[in-house]
């Protein structure tokens, strides 16, 4: 149509007028941005920055960025030793807890069948004397139900996903979780505090001596009733315990610190390293506690009394601690050997 091509030729007119100022502004935005007209792909450059990064995960270096904000740690894009770190916790320390825990339960049902119930020889007499005062007792009460607490809680870390979660639900899993987390916090200060009590009142009676050497010999009279190693107020083995609760509540507190204010260790690297103490030392504690529970309980007859009523039989304390009741008995604190009669273990 004739109308249709001279609309066309007006058109192209049109174009040829702004091809020109089209084109310089293409030249004006190509000059205006020149990284971007240099863009281009680089395979053997590309290369080199992966074959870095993969060295560096392999020698363990971090993988780090930059930032704008005061806190430097942001720029850790990749920390090989936090997969370490999680490795550990996933896979390693659950089976130091399970061999430790599990193993020394084992170990005490064991003990408990084959030599049976650590009893008093000569039966009680009827007579009782002071072992253990009223605030005595306290502070070893105060100390271990922290303990107790702490430990299930922090268990709850390490194997509540594989052994609560299932049975209790995603629900009340978190909702215990998150009391059991409060509980860990809050209740580790009373903990230090009665460690630091126990430490002052008792340090003077658990400094290990020669007679500790002959107690251990003698096997503390674990294995016959009859034949029990004299010992001053705390025997070797008891001793023992006293060095591990306080060794050991020192490692956890002060791990358990920077747990608490994860900014005191300055890095990364620094608070997983505390948290791998915490956690194993945890466990190894958990372990010797449930020795020391188990003998203060049900495996040695008579034992509870002391941190019961604070009062012991005198024929319990005569075969356990012969030493401690003659002192005992020389400053008119205990009754005398006259005054004791025997009475059948019930």
């Amino acid at each position: 149509m004739p109308g249709s091509s001279s609309i066309l030729r007006f058109a192209n007119l049109k174009f040829a007028v702004f091809k020109p100022l089209l084109a310089a502004l293409a030249l004006l935005f190509v000059f205006a941005q020149p990284a971007a007209a240099q863009i281009s792909f680089k395979p053997t450059a590309e290369a080199v920055q992966e074959d870095k990064l993969l060295n560096a995960l392999k020698e363990g270096d971090k993988i780090t960025g930059r930032v704008s904000i005061p806190d430097g740690s942001a720029a850790n894009l990749i920390q090989p030793a936090g997969r370490d770190w999680r490795d550990f916790q996933r896979s390693k320390l659950p089976w130091i807890g399970g061999i430790s825990i599990l193993g020394m339960l084992a170990v005490l049902a064991i003990f408990l069948m084959v030599r049976g119930r650590i009893r008093v020889h000569q039966g009680f007499s009827g007579k009782t004397m002071l072992r253990f005062a009223s605030f005595e007792r306290f502070t070893h009460w105060l100390t271990a139900s922290c303990f107790i607490i702490l430990a299930l809680s922090g268990l709850n870390v390490s194997f509540g996903r594989t052994l609560i979660l299932p049975l209790f639900g995603p629900d009340a899993f978190a909702t215990m979780s998150a009391w059991a987390k409060l509980a860990h916090n809050y209740l580790a200060f009373p903990f230090m505090l009665g460690l630091a009590i126990m430490f002052l009142i008792w340090i003077k009676d658990n400094i290990p001596g020669k007679l500790d050497w002959e107690w251990l010999k003698q096997g503390g009279g674990l294995l016959s009733d009859d034949k029990h190693p004299p010992a001053k107020r705390f025997n070797a083995g008891q001793k023992g315990i006293f060095w591990i609760v306080i060794i050991g509540g020192v490692l956890m507190s002060v791990s358990g610190w920077f747990l608490l204010f994860p900014y005191l260790p300055g890095n990364v690297t620094a608070l997983q390293f505390w948290t791998v103490i915490h956690a194993v030392i945890a466990m190894l504690f958990i372990a010797a506690m449930l020795a020391h529970i188990y003998i203060g309980s049900i495996g040695m007859e008579g034992a509870f009394d002391a941190m019961g009523t604070g009062e012991v039989d005198l024929n319990w304390a005569k075969e356990h601690h012969a030493i401690w009741v003659k002192e005992q008995q020389a400053k008119g604190e205990a009754p005398s050997d006259s005054t004791a009669r025997a009475v059948p273990a019930e």
